[in-house]
């Protein structure tokens, strides 16, 4: 279904993730879940993220099909599931633009058109497509709640691999 609305609240699960299809970009999110502790890894430090059950693991990619899809889903399995660390790459590392999906987790994050995949050790912030510029998801008791939504699908599907 395609929506088109500046702000909206979509109740989610902890089995759900939501998909929002664009037309050049996808982004997928989930509930952070019990276990709230995540590990950020910067090229000098490991930083220990402390997280609410109800916030929010969000990762974007620049691309719509279903391969992309299965590999966001996969992505944040890994890393809310099986603790993956995140990576936080350098300024300039030559990887960062073959990211082909890149993860922000937290309270609230804002999708940017204007910054360098895989930089932002900050989690307020993650590299979007030009259609998601400026979107904000925050994480509710109840589910997420969207400001700036652009016209796009919007999927609920199971978080299970």
């Amino acid at each position: 279904m395609k929506e088109s609305n500046s702000s909206k609240d979509i109740s989610l699960k902890d089995s759900e993730m939501l998909l929002l299809r664009g037309t050049a970009g996808t982004v997928a999110i989930v509930k952070a879940g019990p276990r709230g502790q995540f590990f950020l890894e910067t090229e000098n430090e490991e930083i220990v993220l402390g997280l609410e059950s109800h916030d929010l693991i969000v990762a974007s990619a620049l691309s719509v099909d279903e391969k992309t899809e299965k590999g966001l889903k996969c992505v944040l399995f890994m890393i809310r599931e099986i603790r993956s660390p995140l990576i936080v790459l350098p300024k300039n590392h030559p990887a960062s633009p073959r990211l082909p999906i890149v993860v922000s987790a937290g309270q609230k994050t804002v999708l940017s058109c204007n910054i360098t995949p895989g930089t932002h050790p900050n989690q307020d912030v993650l590299c979007g497509s030009n259609e998601f510029d400026s979107l904000e998801v925050t994480g509710t008791l109840e589910g997420v709640h969207i400001e700036n939504l652009p016209e796009c699908g919007i999927l609920k599907v199971n978080f299970d691999i």
